[in-house]
């Protein structure tokens, strides 16, 4: 049997009954030698002290050692159910008092570990909210118009009518689901930012040619301020990604006839890139939750768009060590200022 698989009590058991047997070894050994009982007696007498002192130790041991025992599962057991913080004597020195410091440790780490799995939870129960919103109409209206084709006779003029609405709504949840992916995959690490020295006017050009199109449908005009040798360190792709986002949700915003300025400028520690709009306006109190995954004014609900460009954005600036800045009033239009360092 190994000495590791043996219980504390079987172990004080044997412990007892090798000391026993090797005191009266030792006696008999002493009475035979000496021949004298009064020397033996004396012999019996101490060693029955003996015993009795360590009767009454191990008593003790036993003792603390059941209170240590029940005192550190009923920590573990709090620690466990997160109801109490472990309790620490600073003023004691036992052996438990040293473990407790290491316990309460261990109950803090733990502690922040479920807030961050609460945490995490509560955002994806609202994300699949969120998502579960934004793809109700869309899903609805194809419903719609697939049981509306099937049941009625209707003109071929009329049947592309309904096909291109049905291709409106299939745009809008491929642009949704491709915001989801890219999101996604910034948050999660799945894909890193890599900042290279570019031409700030490539990645400018990127952002502007996609919104040319609706640029021209709105006939608004576009004013660009940029000076042609800047250079910097920054991801191209999706820093374009960043400005096309608040580019396109100035084309939004922007009334038909209106206008949209970019103007680059180069400060001591960031370049500063501001998009102004003359659009309808963003009011203070809506300021702070614009950046918000799939917020929305209610005042602008029957205008397209999910709500997440101008989270993505921000993602993305941050990533780089940037930041943006909105200034607005309702009314005067918006001007959203990016902020990318220098190095």
């Amino acid at each position: 049997m190994k000495l590791q698989n043996i219980s504390v009590r079987k172990f004080l058991r044997l412990v007892i009954m090798g000391a026993a047997s090797t005191s009266a070894f030792l006696l008999l050994t002493l009475y035979f030698f000496t021949d004298s009982s009064t020397l033996a007696l004396y012999g019996l007498l101490l060693t029955i002290t003996f015993f009795t002192w360590g009767f009454f130790f191990l008593k003790f041991f036993q003792k603390k050692i059941s209170e240590f025992t029940n005192s550190l599962c009923r920590t573990l057991d709090d620690m466990i159910s997160g109801s109490e913080r472990p309790f620490t004597d600073l003023e004691a020195e036992t052996s438990f008092s040293r473990i407790s410091h290491r316990l309460e440790r261990l109950y803090n780490i733990m502690q922040i570990n479920r807030h961050k799995v609460e945490e995490e939870k509560a955002e994806l129960q609202s994300l699949l909210s969120d998502i579960s919103h934004q793809t109700k109409t869309p899903i609805s209206n194809l419903k719609m118009i697939n049981d509306t084709l099937l049941a009625r006779r209707m003109t071929e003029e009329k049947q592309k009518e309904f096909l291109q609405a049905a291709g409106s709504q299939l745009d809008k949840l491929d642009f949704l689901i491709q915001a989801m992916v890219k999101t996604s995959r910034l948050e999660t690490g799945v894909i890193t930012l890599e900042k290279k020295k570019v031409p700030f006017t490539d990645t400018l050009t990127a952002a502007l040619n996609s919104v040319l199109a609706p640029l021209e449908r709105k006939q608004i005009t576009l004013f660009v301020d940029c000076p042609d040798n800047l250079t910097f360190y920054h991801d191209s792709r999706w820093t374009a990604e960043a400005l096309y986002n608040i580019l396109d949700n100035a084309v939004k915003y922007t009334p038909v006839y209106g206008s949209i300025r970019v103007n680059v400028q180069e400060w001591e520690m960031y370049f500063k890139i501001d998009i102004e709009d003359t659009g309808r306006g963003i009011p203070e109190k809506e300021q702070a939750a614009i950046f918000k995954r799939f917020y929305r004014e209610e005042a602008v609900h029957d205008i397209d768009g999910i709500g997440i460009g101008l989270y993505l954005a921000r993602e993305i600036i941050t990533m780089q060590g940037g930041y943006i800045r909105v200034t607005s009033n309702v009314g005067n239009g918006s001007t959203f200022s990016v902020f990318l360092p220098k190095k």
